[in-house]
């Protein structure tokens, strides 16, 4: 990890983790060249977080959605898209690293963003033309945004972001979450599924 004078908007998003882990050491998914050295990758990193409250899960989060090494793009309000994004992705009891698809999901979604121009916020949902959460069969086929409860936003020196956390929905939820009703699904989902953890196994909350 790179967060130093020369990446202030990194030191930024370190500062923020420390608040909520301490001096725990996360595992970091990076590209072999960064974007300050040219490299193509819509992401310098991920960290990942393993926790085992309010339930066994890893908390994953990105860096590269907001302005990491400089102001670039002239909005003094946000940096960058004005988000980075996380996810909480089921734990099990035998399982030794993050999940893959949690990963590949992040990038996935960050390489639009960057592709397109096009960003997410709170209350948003999607639904991409195929969702893998791994190899087991899943009900959970959509996706929403929220605000993550305990990371919340954070000012940089290059505007502030918040932390954008990626939801499961299966299709009832998604359904439900049209017209508006966005913000009240996932907060409704929120009351029942501790931290919006994504378990491919759940079944419907609607």
């Amino acid at each position: 990890m790179v967060g130093d004078d020369s990446a202030p908007g990194w030191s930024a998003i370190d500062a923020a983790l420390e608040r909520l882990y301490g001096d725990a050491v996360p595992l970091h998914v990076a590209p072999e060249l960064p974007s300050y050295l040219g490299g193509a990758e819509a992401l310098d990193g991920i960290s990942i977080y393993p926790r085992d409250d309010p339930v066994p899960h890893w908390h994953l989060i990105s860096y590269g959605m907001s302005e990491l090494y400089e102001k670039r793009n002239g909005n003094p309000v946000e940096s960058g898209f004005g988000f980075e994004f996380t996810l909480r992705a089921v734990r099990r009891p035998a399982g030794e690293a993050p999940p893959a698809w949690a990963v590949m999901l992040i990038q996935q979604l960050s390489a639009y963003a960057h592709a397109t121009g096009e960003w997410f916020t709170p209350g948003q949902t999607l639904r991409p033309g195929r969702l893998t959460l791994g190899d087991d069969d899943t009900r959970l086929t959509a996706l929403g945004f929220t605000v993550d409860s305990e990371l919340g936003t954070i000012p940089t020196p290059f505007g502030g972001l918040a932390f954008l956390q990626i939801v499961a929905l299966t299709d009832a939820e998604y359904a439900a979450a049209q017209d508006g009703n966005g913000r009240a699904v996932l907060d409704a989902i929120g009351e029942k599924v501790p931290l919006h953890v994504i378990d491919p196994a759940r079944t419907s909350l609607w």
